[in-house]
């Protein structure tokens, strides 16, 4: 399970990169943390663009892909 995500990770990592964007994780180590194993994307300019809330990493990897996946204007 723990490889399945991980593979699954580096695939949206290089997604976003493709994009000019960047794919970062939490670093808590604490699983009852809100934010643990969450992500948030920023773009080239340090820029949180998705997955931001009170916690700062609000993503999930599914709404990560969405994202990723969706059509830009």
């Amino acid at each position: 399970m723990e490889q399945e995500i991980k593979v699954r990770e580096n695939k949206l990592r290089r997604m976003a990169e493709r994009q000019g964007l960047r794919l970062c994780k939490s670093k808590r180590r604490d699983p009852m943390a809100r934010d643990f194993g969450k992500y948030h994307i920023v773009d080239d300019r340090n820029v949180v663009i998705f997955g931001i809330g009170h916690d700062q990493f609000e993503a999930t990897l599914d709404q990560v892909e969405d994202f990723l996946t969706e059509p830009r204007k």
